[in-house]
């Protein structure tokens, strides 16, 4: 099955709207993802996330709820996000 990730954007990069990346914190992990289907996507935004590539925005309650279910479902494993971790968790400085 094919999932999509909630994500919080927290810097983006770039400005070529085909080259255009954010670093998006996974509850405090941190990926480079792509946001050529995502124009709209800013700094503070939640994405979701398929295979590197952000393919859409949510509110924050509907990305916290998507992260509970698929941490409840054990589909988060292969991202190395701590056990009990938050959406909303900032990342590590």
């Amino acid at each position: 099955m094919c999932l999509a990730v909630p994500g919080k954007v927290l810097e983006i990069v770039g400005d070529d709207p085909l080259l255009r990346a954010a670093k998006v914190s996974f509850a405090g992990v941190v990926k480079l993802i792509s946001l050529t289907c995502t124009p709209e996507a800013r700094v503070g935004d939640y994405v979701l996330v398929h295979v590197g590539v952000a393919i859409s925005t949510v509110d924050p309650q509907e990305a916290a709820e998507t992260f509970r279910y698929l941490q409840q479902m054990g589909e988060l494993d292969g991202l190395e996000i701590p056990p009990g971790a938050t959406v909303t968790q900032e990342a590590a400085p």
